[in-house]
Order: structure tokens, then C-alpha cells, then sequence
């Protein structure tokens, strides 16, 4: 067995029969035990393993047996075979965690398709799920509230699929189905395009011991921690993060959807507050959002935030003005400024690669904006410089060093190693990274023949630990300098009117003489020519100012509109394909 399920089993009947976690939130919450979910899940395995029936479309025989969705699980007999991924499709955290420990004690891998919303296209969505299915060998579609509503379009499109209603009332599964270190745990889809979907593969043996190395690195206390999350599960940070670690060691957890923290962001804090919360995490953005909503709150004790030690902040750049405003909001309410967590991750390492240290909260590094833009050098601007707060400067989070078990170099494009504090792409070798990938045109791996995974991300390194400057492959070049789309989008974001989080900068006509960048935003004032006007002439400003560059266009949206993945960042490429006309017809002149 491996040791990530024999250490889920172990929780259950240990630690698990105090701990647990709490759902429901705010209307009605409830609160099971992990020994509780743990009893649960071996009603899902058992359902699984011995074959309740499963649904599925009819005048399935017109189809080649290759070819129909769900070839890979028995319809009608048989049960789960072993290795066997499976797709989950709920939104309820206490569907979904009884329902992915149930797949894993079957011996299955578990997939959290992405949800559709309530603008979606459901005919659409459907087809990029066959996809989905039909890339990583399974037809099963494991359903729950709300989405039970969605059986008649599965049914439509031939996808078998099973209510995890149904199965939870099975018979339990006796004995775990044995698994190895190198079976397959879980195939996190890329927040990339649905319609040509990606998938990571990860094992049981990256699961386990990058769970572990977090917990260690933060130094959790399994008794005392308590957990409170919004981050969807299928997003890494919260399927992995804030799910499967506190499932597995045993740790309190609070746990909402994503609705209900964008629909009253001051739950967060209040939840905080409520269960004496010690960790929570979350993209930059939805802290700048919540510093700006408690700012606003007249009561000096309407929140107690004194007990958080760990505030995550990853997934997307680290914005400080977006931090201090999170710190500086929380410190009315007995916040302490260090419990800002700066981490770095990526699903090809399972999730972590690196922890800022302990209660430091927020360290920056000033470089010379000049060195880095011509010269691919971070040579260091000391404190007390005039010239920090100026556009000769840059600055980027300092992000730690790699986990327990993870080794980093930093790379030039030859594949050639640089010292330290010399920029590069970033490369990622050990145990919690993954294998490969799984595509629509089969499988591809993730390292190379001695190990390496070459991220894509660049950045450099100051006494191990690593520095992010951004994505390779978003990083406009003009006039021989590289310019991060971080700082032109920190710029168009200090301008009053634009919504935090909610400026991307976008590369037009890249790789070529011609290259130049648009910036595309959201805006209450979208919609008011006049306003508009005004708002883009302070964005062209402010980022002039900033990059010494001038946008080629400025294109102010409504709020809602920017493409995003589903932990909230926005897609630079997908907002660049969707606006390129309007990008054309508002360009700055």
C-alpha cells in the first residue's frame, strides 16, 4: 500500500476521530469528523469496487466499443478496475471529500473536471468533457449537488456517470485496494484552454511527499492548526492544499466554495474569526480584494484576526501594494503583518516548490530596473536608496527556498547553469515532480533524461532562494529590453478606478520588430465615454511612468468580463485572443 493511503487510514482511526471539518458555511454549517468522512468514503470505494450500475446514454451499441465514453469502467457489471481514473463533478466540499478518498481506497485517480457556471455553454462544456474523458481513459463521471442536475446532459452526450448520492449508500469497502508508490493519485487538469486540455500526472509517491514536506516546512501542529478555505478543489492549491493535506494528517478544516466567498468576500475573515483560524491561503488578488472590504469596516471589533500565523499568498505575482493594503486593513483587527506566507508552486511538482521562511511575512528584493531589462542581472538597490519608489528600480517577493526533497537551478537559454542573481528559467528536480503530462495527442513527460523540469517561469536566485520575475513565455521585448507584464499591470492597477487584480498586460505582434503590449482592464466606469477617456489617459500615464513605455492600447471592460482560471488569475493569452479586436480599436494615440 502507499504511504499516502496507508497515512489517510492511520488518520482515521487516530487523530481523525477529533478532528475534522466543518461545511455549510454560512447558512447552515456542519461539521463531521475526518473518521467520519473516512467511514464514507469506504461506502463510495465499496459502490465503486463491486459495481453498482452506472447511467449512461441509450443506443450505446450504435457506438464502436473504442469509442464510447466509459469503455474503461463496466456500465452495467463489474466494478473499478485498479489504476482506473475517474472524473468528479460537485461543487459541495462535503460531497467531494468523502467522494476523492473513496476513488483513492477503490484504487482509482481521481480528476476534478472544471465546473461550468451559469453563463456557460452547456453543449459546449459537454464536448470539452468528452474530451477530457476521452484523454485520460476514463468515461465515468462521479456526479453531485448542484451538478446532479446536469444528468440529462451527460446522458445526451453518452458520458456514464454515477451519483455519488447512490454510492454512499453502499456497501463499505472492507480493505483498502492495494496501490504502489508510482499509481496514479491524481490528474490535475492546466487552467488552459478545456477545448485542448492538459493534464498532470501525479502519483502516489509525489502526493505524499510533497503533503509532507509542507506540513513540515510550515510547521503544522495537527492538534492546534485549523484550516479555513474557499479555493476550489479543482484548482492544485485547493484540491491539494487545503483538502488532501488536512484529510490525510488530520487537521481542522473550514471549508466554502468559491461562490460563496465572491459573493461576500468578508466571509473569509469572519470564518477566520469565527474558528480561530491559524492558516488560510489564497491568490494575491482576492487579498487586495478583502484589504480594501475591511478597510472600509467601521467596527474596530468586528473581526479578530490575532490567531492567523499563515496567510498563503501564490498561484499568480505578488503584488506588495496589494499585501500592505491586506496588512495593513488587518492590523485594526489584531492581524500580524507576518503571517504574510509568499510560496511558490505548480502542479508539475505536485504543488509546492518553495515556502517563504516562517513569520517574516513579505520580503522584497530591489534590483536595478536597467541591469535586469538589458543585462538579465538582479544587482541588488540597498536600503536607504532614493532611488527605491522610482521606475530605475524593480522589486520581487523573495519566495524561499525549495521544499524538503526539491532542488532548483536557474538555466540560460543553452541550458547553460548562472550564478546567482543572474536570470533564467527556472528548472525543478525531485521527488515531488511529477512524470508527465497527459494530452489529447497521448502522453508527455515533464523531465528531461537527468530529471530536470524546465518550468517556464523566469527568475534567479539569492542565497537559494528563489525570485520570480515572471512567465518566459509573456515577457515583452522591445527596444532590446525585457519587460514584465507584472510591472505595467502594478502600475494600471494604482489607478483609482481600476479594479484590483484586474489589469493584464498582453504582448501583441510578439517575437517580432514590431512587438509592442496592450493593457485590457475592468472597470466600474466601463461604459461612461467620458470616464473611460479619463481612465485611460491616468493608465497610459502611470504606466509611461513606470516602463517608460507607452501602451499601444488601453481597454477598459466591465467588470466579470477578463478570461480567468479557476483560482481567479487571469489568462494573459486567452484575454489577448478575446480582445484583440477591441485592442485594435482602442489603440493610444
Amino acid at each position: 500500500m502507499s504511504r499516502f493511503v496507508d497515512t489517510l487510514v492511520a488518520t482515521a482511526a487516530g487523530g481523525g476521530q477529533q478532528r475534522g471539518m466543518v461545511t455549510g458555511e454560512p447558512t447552515e454549517p456542519v461539521r463531521r469528523t475526518w473518521a467520519e468522512i473516512h467511514e464514507q468514503a469506504k461506502k463510495l470505494a465499496g459502490g465503486l469496487v463491486t459495481g453498482v450500475p452506472a447511467r449512461s446514454a441509450p443506443d450505446e451499441g450504435a457506438r464502436a466499443e473504442e469509442d464510447r465514453p466509459g469503455a474503461g469502467v463496466p456500465q452495467d457489471t463489474g466494478g473499478l478496475k485498479p489504476g482506473t481514473p475517474v472524473a468528479v463533478l460537485a461543487a459541495a466540499p462535503a460531497l467531494i471529500a468523502p467522494t476523492v478518498q473513496g476513488v483513492w481506497l477503490a484504487g482509482g485517480s481521481v480528476t476534478m473536471l472544471h465546473q461550468p457556471t451559469p453563463r456557460t455553454d452547456l453543449a459546449v462544456w459537454a464536448e470539452d468533457t468528452v474530451k477530457v474523458l476521452n484523454m485520460i481513459g476514463a468515461g465515468l463521471v462521479l456526479l453531485g449537488e448542484p451538478f446532479d442536475a446536469l444528468a440529462p446532459v451527460l446522458t445526451e452526450h453518452g458520458i456514464a456517470f454515477r451519483l455519488i448520492s447512490e454510492l454512499l449508500e453502499a456497501e463499505p469497502l472492507a480493505e483498502p485496494v492495494p496501490v504502489g508508490e508510482d499509481d496514479l493519485a491524481l490528474l490535475q487538469l492546466t487552467s488552459g484552454s478545456t477545448a485542448e486540455p492538459k493534464a498532470v500526472r501525479i502519483n502516489h509517491g509525489n502526493l505524499y511527499v510533497n503533503i509532507k514536506a509542507m506540513v513540515e516546512r510550515a510547521e503544522f501542529v495537527f492538534e492546534s492548526d485549523v484550516m479555513v478555505s474557499w479555493l476550489p478543489t479543482f484548482h492544485d492549491m485547493g484540491m491539494v492544499g487545503f483538502l488532501t493535506v488536512p484529510m490525510t494528517f488530520g487537521v481542522e478544516l473550514i471549508k466554502i466554495t468559491p461562490v460563496e466567498f465572491l459573493s461576500g468576500p468578508l466571509i473569509w475573515p469572519a470564518l477566520i474569526t469565527k474558528y480561530r483560524a491559524t492558516t488560510t491561503a489564497a491568490p494575491n488578488f482576492a487579498y487586495a480584494i478583502v484589504g480594501r472590504r475591511l478597510a472600509r469596516v467601521e467596527e474596530d471589533d468586528a473581526y479578530d484576526l490575532s490567531t492567523l500565523r499563515i496567510a498563503l499568498n501564490g498561484a499568480e505575482p505578488i503584488d506588495e501594494t496589494a499585501v500592505q493594503t491586506f496588512t495593513d486593513a488587518g492590523a485594526r483587527f489584531k492581524m500580524p503583518a507576518e503571517c504574510v506566507f509568499p510560496a511558490y508552486g505548480m502542479a508539475e511538482a505536485t504543488l509546492a516548490v518553495s515556502f517563504a521562511p516562517l513569520f517574516t511575512g513579505l520580503t522584497l528584493d530591489f534590483v536595478e530596473a536597467d541591469a535586469l531589462e538589458a543585462d538579465n542581472r538582479a544587482v541588488p538597490v540597498p536600503e536607504g536608496d532614493l532611488r527605491r519608489g522610482t521606475d530605475e528600480v524593480r522589486s520581487f517577493a523573495v519566495l524561499g527556498r525549495p521544499l524538503d526533497g526539491l532542488e532548483a537551478q536557474i538555466v540560460d537559454g543553452e541550458g547553460n547553469v548562472l550564478g546567482e542573481r543572474q536570470v533564467g528559467e527556472i528548472r525543478l528536480r525531485g521527488e515531488a515532480v511529477t512524470p508527465g503530462y497527459l494530452t489529447v495527442d497521448g502522453p508527455v513527460p515533464t523531465q528531461d533524461a537527468e530529471g530536470w523540469l524546465a518550468t517556464g517561469d523566469l527568475g534567479y536566485l539569492i542565497d537559494g532562494q528563489i525570485v520570480i520575475c515572471g512567465r518566459q513565455k509573456d515577457v515583452i521585448i522591445m527596444g532590446g529590453r525585457n519587460i514584465y507584464p507584472t510591472d505595467i499591470e502594478r502600475a494600471a492597477t494604482s489607478v483609482e478606478g481600476v479594479r484590483a487584480g484586474n489589469a493584464v498586460a498582453v504582448r501583441i505582434d510578439a517575437g517580432t520588430r514590431r512587438e509592442r503590449f496592450a493593457v485590457v482592464l475592468e472597470s466600474k466606469l466601463a461604459g461612461d465615454a467620458e470616464a473611460e477617456r479619463t481612465l485611460v489617459k491616468q493608465v497610459v500615464a502611470r504606466v509611461r511612468d513606470a516602463v517608460d513605455l507607452r501602451p499601444f492600447a488601453v481597454v477598459v471592460l466591465p467588470s466579470g468580463s477578463l478570461p480567468k482560471t479557476p483560482s481567479g488569475k487571469v489568462k494573459r493569452a486567452a484575454t489577448a485572443t478575446q480582445f484583440a479586436d477591441r485592442i485594435q480599436q482602442s489603440a493610444t494615440r
